[in-house]
């Protein structure tokens, strides 16, 4: 009778932490308005629904796991219209990641169709450009860090260190909404990442410019001094949506409905 129970425990704990080790923990985002840098005529608030966002960066593990139900994902087998050479190439092969330690690093080297995949087969997608600026602009403990100085200067001096790629998730601090590494380890795809550069005033206006990149990037901005969020929109400016790059990952979200009485931001 012990050793049955033993093994039983034995089972269910090893079916527990294998479900573990492939769950992405989601938490809540509740609705509320910013002004982003771009997107906006007379610096008016755009307004966020409330949504679910992944609380960690999709690791290398979870994206080897997809690309064994998806294979045609693989390195080898992706068409080069879905993503460019640089595709996986710091894998040791299609199904390995080789024996540097990157199982619970974020995977980089993925296109946006990729990541889109991904997301998709989980049952998410990924997140817009607008939510994804909501949940970065928060510190540790307010909504809106962005008029605070420690808060830009510690983006700043991440986009100065290199390889952080490498690093495993959750090592950055912990924002507002109790979500990591949004600063601190790699840039992120978002669902519409170029939709910013256009050549009218709304960001419905489909007439894209495509020379309004660095060089214009100051252009109708909303706050000339935010050169962390500069950053951001000049790089996913530059990218179209098969480009694969090692220091670009991404993680998924998804549309919720929450109660209007849950959804209320208090004032910080």
């Amino acid at each position: 009778m012990l050793q049955r129970k033993i093994t039983l425990f034995v089972f269910v704990l090893g079916i527990v932490t294998a479900i573990g080790a492939q769950e992405i923990p989601m938490v809540v985002i509740k609705k509320g308005a910013f002004v982003p840098l771009y997107g906006t005529v007379d610096k008016k608030p755009v307004e966020v629904a409330a949504f679910e966002m992944d609380v960690y960066p999709v690791t290398n593990a979870q994206f080897l796991t997809f690309l064994k139900k998806y294979p045609e994902y693989s390195r080898s087998k992706m068409k080069g219209i879905f993503a460019d050479k640089s595709y996986l190439s710091h894998w040791e092969s299609d199904f390995s990641y080789g024996k540097n330690n990157l199982s619970n690093a974020p995977v980089t080297n993925v296109s946006w169709f990729a990541a889109k995949k991904y997301c998709d087969c989980q049952g998410k997608r990924l997140p817009s450009m607008d939510e994804w600026e909501y949940v970065a602009m928060a510190d540790e403990k307010r909504v809106d860090a962005r008029t605070k100085e420690a808060f830009n200067k510690y983006i700043m001096s991440w986009y100065e260190k290199p390889n952080t790629y490498a690093n495993p998730i959750g090592q950055t601090f912990k924002n507002y909404w109790g979500v990591y590494d949004m600063h601190g380890l790699v840039w992120e795809w978002t669902s519409d990442f170029n939709s910013i550069f256009l050549s009218g005033e709304s960001r419905k206006d489909k007439a894209a410019d495509k020379n309004l990149f660095c060089g214009s990037g100051s252009l109708n901005a909303t706050d000339l001094m935010n050169y962390a969020a500069f950053m951001r929109y000049a790089f996913r400016g530059s990218l179209k949506a098969r480009f694969t790059t090692k220091n670009l990952g991404f993680r998924c979200a998804n549309a919720i409905k929450v109660p209007d009485h849950l959804t209320q931001n208090s004032k910080k």
